[in-house]
């Protein structure tokens, strides 16, 4: 809060928009040294600065919620873009600063930027300090008995479990101290973040408000609401019963660490196995990075290598349909809509239409990956890519190939009454609860009643599930037998 004449350290923010347990700001406020806080608008790869066009928008409001934080603690925010090593040496020079601090990232590309900023700047006399906290698990030192990565979620799982509990959370600091002049900042503004043209983006804030106070929130209202009970509930996308905290654990709105230290607090108040399932959600985000950092190429490239020979398909207008949610299929439908409505979907769903793309459809994963990197608010290289790879049959632990989902038993399973579906498709709200999921089996009476004509104001389905499923299975084996 107030100025001093020491040497100021540069506080370089990720993807760790936060105050709270953030232990590279919190070792520069112990210094009593001046600070700078910074983000830096890298250029687009898939990994460091990679953000697709929804998270974009949260990037805009998180960082406005970001500086207003800091103000209020009598601090700012510099904005600049551009290479890192460029704009940092330059932020260094302007403001005689010889310390710089960031959090760990644990993607390909954001470690090969961090390490040359390293060698760079500590060549130059810089001292650069980088911490971790955006896992519960350093990636480089939970290490199989032979020092390789895990490769099944049971062991890492186990691992984790014995590694003990994460560090203890730090508290977001009450006081800044300020550097005697600050460096010209961009105008977040003129990033152009947010929509320009027509606000596809517009729904976003009926479920989203970004920004840490938000996250903190999201949390206590989960305990509050919705914990007890989650091992069964969570996948029913119609009842409000998982978290909603991943597009803030993408964006560093909120630790991990704070969120497991939650569940610690519950110990004796709700049922053990809604913690421990839980806590196992976190747990395969973390597997998630954990194949990432040994699989460099994760997002790219089959973790198992024999699907390099898998017969994809090249199909832009099925592609099309299903990005758009008119597939004749509800839950797909739902699910779809879903995800351009509120840039988010349902984890059970999920997993529905993507096992639809890639073995009903024979489209490879990649697209899949591709659209929801584009489109979701918590997209997250490690996460997308492993989850893509998990139900594509190609990743470590998948789920096997055989495992198709159907999306009509799917959908009567997890969404029984049709409260889903009748949300996001609302051309078949007033469809008897028989029929929500399998219109195309409904008598012509249940649909003049329910004003639907099916190849007009609700798609017939693009492709015979029976019949795709055999597809499925034949392209297989003839990969297999390859």
């Amino acid at each position: 809060m107030k100025a001093n004449e020491q040497k100021p350290a540069v506080l370089w923010f990720r993807k760790d928009l936060r105050l709270d347990d953030n232990h590279a700001l919190h070792m520069t406020t112990q210094t009593g040294r001046p600070v700078i806080p910074i983000y830096i608008r890298e250029p687009p790869t898939l990994g460091a600065g990679s953000l697709g066009r929804a998270q974009d928008w949260w990037l805009h409001h998180s960082l406005t919620a970001l500086q207003e934080n800091l103000r209020r603690l009598g601090s700012s925010l510099i904005f600049r873009s551009g290479d890192a090593l460029s704009v940092l040496s330059q932020i260094l020079e302007e403001t005689g600063a010889d310390t710089l601090v960031w959090n760990r990232r644990y993607d390909p590309a954001s470690i090969a930027v961090d390490t040359r900023i390293k060698d760079v700047l500590r060549g130059r006399g810089i001292d650069v300090r980088s911490f971790a906290g955006q896992l519960l698990h350093e990636p480089s030192r939970l290490l199989t008995g032979t020092g390789n990565g895990y490769r099944t979620y049971a062991s890492f799982w186990q691992a984790l479990e014995k590694s003990g509990e994460p560090p203890p959370c730090v508290d977001a600091p009450r006081a800044m101290n300020i550097p005697a002049s600050w460096p010209t900042s961009e105008r977040l503004d003129d990033w152009g973040l947010l929509p320009g043209g027509p606000n596809w983006a517009g729904g976003f804030s009926e479920v989203w408000v970004p920004g840490e106070a938000s996250a903190r929130d999201r949390l206590l209202h989960f305990i509050e609401t919705a914990f007890d009970g989650y091992r069964r509930n969570r996948d029913f996308p119609g009842e409000q019963a998982t978290s909603l905290l991943s597009p803030h654990l993408a964006m560093g709105e909120i630790s991990p660490a704070r969120i497991w230290q939650a569940t610690l607090d519950l110990r004796g108040k709700i049922p053990a196995e809604d913690i421990v399932h839980f806590r196992k959600e976190l747990a395969w985000r973390e597997f998630s990075h954990h194949q990432l950092f040994h699989f460099p190429k994760l997002c790219s490239m089959n973790w198992n290598s024999r699907y390099d020979d898998f017969p994809w398909r090249s199909e832009p207008r099925l592609f099309a349909l299903w990005s758009r949610g008119q597939t004749g299929y509800p839950i797909i439908d739902a699910g779809m809509r879903q995800l351009w409505r509120h840039g988010w979907m349902h984890n059970r769903v999920r997993m529905i239409v993507a096992s639809f793309l890639v073995k009903d459809l024979l489209i490879d994963w990649r697209q899949g990956e591709a659209w929801f990197r584009d489109t979701l608010v918590d997209a997250d290289a490690a996460n997308n890519a492993a989850n893509w790879q998990w139900v594509a049959g190609s990743g470590a632990d998948a789920s096997p190939f055989f495992r198709i989902f159907n999306p009509v038993l799917q959908g009567e399973k997890f969404d029984p009454e049709g409260r889903y579906v009748r949300e996001f498709v609302p051309e078949l709200s007033r469809l008897d609860n028989r029929y929500i999921h399998r219109p195309f089996d409904a008598p012509a009476a249940s649909l003049a009643q329910a004003s639907v004509t099916l190849g007009k104001n609700y798609p017939l389905p693009i492709i015979d599930h029976a019949g795709a499923r055999q597809r499925a299975l034949a392209a297989h084996a003839a990969m297999r037998g390859a």
